[in-house]
């Protein structure tokens, strides 16, 4: 113990007499463990970004659709009729589901208009999706779909725009529904907590949400289903299960309507973060190895100079493995320290890009250890031939260097 102490100190000794040396030997340590834990804590933060966006867009969401083939007949489209025995089917599976209706039109009132999405839905689609606040009035319930009113839910950025505050409950609004002009009567207004994309761009258009059953043309032909999946269940595979039933119910092949669930998406997502991180990490990585190489020049170059410090420790009983330790030290105090400070830096340059971005940095302490480690291993290689070099030098050629 008190011989790895000495050596330790041997080795702060030395690097604080070749101050400059011995920081542009650490410099590619630095910039390797910097850029490495960089990527990595950006590409850890961005699937957090990614996956609480797709909470907010709905977990264990799921959409049914048919892929566009020249061969699609009338018959192999969802009517209501179809999406009720799925429902009383999967009754146990699904929380939610409702045709998938998108229209857009302008909606006017008295001098005002916006440009808006209108999304048909059933009760409980606020339920569905993770970021959505009923700040006045109410969502839209079975009573609205049975009577097929003209109700509306609209967002409080589109409330504050006409009507100078969120207050909107009861006011009307003109636009066109289904291919006709008509008046629609808000009933709630909503609040979206703010998403990451917002921060990216700038858009006018918001989305207003009616009850599916006011676009009475299309019920008969509707392309697509929208469903939440019990949180219980996968939702991929009770996804594909219902797809493949509305197949046979068809008289069509499984695997004829398409599943898309935001898990998938998530995950294909994810892979893709996941390689490009590790593309570029290995790209930083390879600092690391023009490191390891300037430490293993800098310790053969310390070698030399200690030559007779070498001879004398030797003549003076020191063994192989003594001079072997002292230099391995020197070189992974090197390397560590390096380790350390790239490790801050990266940390700091993590920090400051999502500050930048207005996200917040997710840092993996197993992360930090295991660079710090790293960095040290990288000096105990490269370190390890200079070392090795100085504990097999004759004592008595060793003395006699100049």
């Amino acid at each position: 113990m008190l011989l790895i102490i000495e050596n330790i100190k041997l080795a702060l000794s030395s690097i604080k007499a070749n101050k400059m040396r011995s920081f542009l030997t650490m410099l590619g340590i630095i910039i390797g463990i910097s850029s490495v834990i960089t990527i990595a804590s950006l590409g850890q933060t961005s699937k957090e970004v990614i996956s609480k966006e797709f909470e907010a867009f709905g977990k264990n969401r799921v959409v049914i659709y048919m892929p566009y083939s020249e061969q699609i007949k009338d018959s192999d489209y969802f009517n209501i009729e179809g999406i009720q025995k799925i429902n009383a089917k999967y009754k146990e599976d699904i929380e939610y589901i409702s045709p998938s209706i998108y229209s857009s039109s302008e909606v006017r009132s008295g001098r005002n208009s916006a440009n808006v999405e209108i999304n048909g839905i059933a009760q409980g689609y606020e339920n569905m999706v993770g970021n959505m606040d009923v700040i006045k009035g109410r969502f839209i319930n079975e009573t609205d779909i049975k009577s097929r009113r003209d109700a509306a839910v609209i967002d409080e950025k589109l409330a504050e725009k006409f009507f100078g505050n969120s207050e909107a409950v009861g006011k009307t609004l003109r636009c066109e529904v289904d291919s006709n002009v008509t008046d629609v009567k808000i009933i709630g207004v909503y609040r979206t907590n703010p998403s990451i994309f917002d921060t990216l761009g700038s858009s006018d258009r918001t989305t207003m949400y009616m009850p599916y059953s006011v676009f009475s043309s299309q019920l008969s032909y509707i392309g697509a289903v929208d469903i939440k999946i019990s949180e219980d269940k996968q939702a991929q595979m009770t996804g594909q299960n219902i797809a493949d039933f509305m197949a046979r119910s068809k008289n069509r092949e499984p695997g004829f309507y398409i599943t898309q669930s935001t898990q998938q998406e998530q995950g294909s997502i994810d892979n893709v973060l996941n390689t490009i991180s590790l593309a570029i990490g290995a790209i930083a990585a390879i600092s690391l190895l023009v490191g390891g190489i300037g430490i293993m020049n800098i310790m053969l170059v310390s070698v030399t100079e200690r030559t007779r410090e070498i001879g004398i420790r030797k003549s003076l009983g020191a063994r192989r493995k003594d001079i072997l330790l002292q230099f391995l030290t020197e070189a992974m105090i090197v390397s560590a320290t390096g380790g350390i400070i790239g490790t801050t830096l990266g940390l700091l340059l993590s920090s400051g890009i999502s500050i930048f971005l207005k996200v917040p940095p997710v840092i993996d302490p197993a992360m930090v250890l295991i660079s710090v480690a790293f960095s040290a291993i990288v000096g105990m290689f490269f370190g390890l031939y200079p070392a090795n070099k100085a504990a097999k030098l004759d004592p008595i050629d060793a003395l006699r260097y100049e």
